[in-house]
């Protein structure tokens, strides 16, 4: 039994993508598992009727292990009524909303434990991230507000404790996304807080028809904030002096990986109706803007696009990480050819398919576990709650990458239209595939279970750092099996306000092992382990036999 899983896209020298493709006999299916597993949250922007462009920004979802029981657990963010947002309609919402905190119970149900484990949240939520910032083997849980963010500390016995103000991290901006980074190799997790726009509160709301609100353009930026993590249970931000600070930036969401191969998480950062940032990290503790240089700050043809949630994989076996962005029309596949990025959308056909769509969250995945990301994408009109069907893209071959829409084989659910936007995905009954979560904007969540993607082998690593707790940031899991070469980085937040399981899973097709796992840890250090048996949840740790 797998939960739902989600596809990715890729491209190679030529990638064909055929949206009218006949059914597949054997592939996974998602089921639709929800009622089943006991999960009753449903988002609200806190408000009676979605009037603005804080209300239709949605909310998303992070995966962890809250209780470190071996099982994924789920949090989900909610809106609020907020003063200068919503109407006055919509004030009988005020005290009735809250985030959740589903546990896992490991027998494919979940339980509300939110109010035991004080995490409700004060705040209009967006985006959350977890991890274990103090390294006591507690993962600690980071929520993205409109207004003052909310960081919990683990206390390791079910409860938190609510650190915002001590720690540092009540980030005053409107956030939505929060990838962690140990951007200067310290061995302590630090944090890059990625902020939208500043709303005016309505004041140019009379000016507009009443067929939409206003956009992006109507509003300044705001700066992203990186904070360096101190070791003592504070934060520092060192924006200016990383050199990551952009004033007038209109952050979506953004992710930490290692684009250029060097060993250092870098930072992509995609903006709303803007060119986007890719910080490149020098090594130093300190970043390089070179996204116009190296083809990453626009769409295709050059255009400025909408973008939200970007997902990061090699999704054409090329040893080199690719990034897709969802948008408001085609999205952007940007193929990592070493020097710069290309866009494939057209290409690939990708355009083709997502065109009559709206795409919020993406996952790269390979949910088929055939050793080839797949792509599923989330979609839902941006100024109405008009509903739209979800995406599953898969991966048909390396050499000259083909990706076939695979939806509507893929499960009842891909036939129900929904106001999607945040997406995170995780092996929620350690079955070996992995399973899909989706967030939608005034809506039940879906839990998606991969029916079939553990028909093939696969290989699920936990990476930890010296002290056997922590995730070890920025380390990079190569695993070998026949001539199948890939690779991921260990870095959790993916997607639109998201985060997702936090361990790396391969799928290995036919393989019953694999001849060479490699880990490249944070510092450079290599460590190899040969024939390593597929089909199990492993558990690595640096500098350990």
């Amino acid at each position: 039994m797998g939960l739902p899983k989600v596809v990715a896209c890729g491209m190679s020298a030529l990638l064909v993508l055929s949206w009218l493709a006949p059914a597949q006999p054997g592939l996974p299916v998602f089921t639709d598992i929800t009622d089943a597993a006991g999960i009753q949250f449903r988002h609200s922007y806190g408000d009676r009727e979605m009037d603005n462009i804080v209300e239709a920004t949605g909310a998303g979802a992070c995966v962890f292990d809250y209780d470190n029981d071996g099982f994924m657990d789920i949090y989900f963010v909610n809106g609020r009524w907020q003063k200068g947002v919503s109407d006055n309609r919509g004030r009988d919402l005020q005290g009735r909303l809250r985030n959740a905190l589903y546990r896992n119970n490991g027998d494919g149900t979940f339980t509300d434990v939110t109010e035991k484990a004080g995490v409700a949240g004060k705040g209009m939520g967006f985006g959350c991230s977890a991890a274990d910032f103090d390294g006591d083997g507690d993962v600690d849980l980071y929520v993205l507000n409109y207004g003052p963010n909310e960081f919990y500390r683990n206390n390791g016995d079910g409860t938190f404790t609510d650190i915002s103000e001590k720690s540092g991290l009540a980030d005053a901006h409107w956030s939505l996304s929060a990838p962690w980074i140990d951007y200067n190799n310290d061995g302590l997790p630090d944090v890059y807080v990625a902020n939208y726009l500043e709303y005016d509160e309505g004041k140019f709301r009379a000016f507009y028809a009443a067929a939409g609100h206003p956009g992006p353009l109507s509003y300044h930026g705001q700066p992203d904030a990186l904070y360096r993590n101190n070791g003592d249970g504070t934060f520092t931000e060192v924006t200016r002096e990383a050199g990551v600070y952009n004033p007038e930036g209109r952050a979506m969401s953004a992710i930490a990986a290692d684009i250029n191969n060097d060993g250092f998480l870098d930072i992509y950062v995609a903006n709303d109706a803007m060119e986007n940032y890719y910080y490149e990290n020098t090594g130093k503790g300190t970043f390089v803007e070179k996204g116009l240089a190296m083809g990453l700050a626009f769409g295709e043809n050059g255009q400025g696009v909408s973008s939200m949630g970007p997902v990061v994989g090699d999704v054409d076996g090329d040893g080199l990480p690719d990034i897709f962005i969802p948008d408001m029309s085609y999205g952007s596949l940007l193929r990592n050819l070493g020097k710069y990025f290309e866009d494939y959308t057209t290409v690939s056909k990708i355009a083709m398919v997502c065109g009559q769509y709206t795409g919020w969250g993406a996952a790269l995945i390979d949910y088929d576990n055939d050793g080839r990301l797949d792509l599923f994408i989330a979609n839902g009109n941006a100024l109405h709650e008009f509903g739209e069907e979800d995406l599953l893209l898969r991966n048909a071959g390396r050499s000259g990458i083909e990706f076939l829409d695979v939806s509507r084989d893929s499960g009842e659910y891909f036939q129900e239209k929904l106001v999607g936007r945040g997406v995170a995905y995780g092996d929620f009954d350690n079955d070996g595939d992995l399973d899909i979560v989706v967030c939608n904007l005034n809506d039940r969540a879906r839990l998606l279970r991969n029916d079939g993607g553990n028909r093939n082998h696969w290989l699920a690593l936990e990476v930890k750092s010296r002290n056997g707790r922590t995730d070890a940031l920025g380390a990079r899991v190569t695993v070998i099996a026949g001539s199948a070469r890939q690779f991921q980085d260990v870095a959790a937040v993916k997607g639109y306000l998201s985060q997702s399981d936090p361990r790396i899973f391969f799928g290995l097709g036919r393989a019953a092992k694999a001849d060479l796992v490699e880990i490249r840890w944070p510092g450079g250090q290599v460590q190899r382990l040969k024939d390593v048996r597929a089909d199990q949840f492993l558990k690595v740790v640096q500098d350990a036999r």
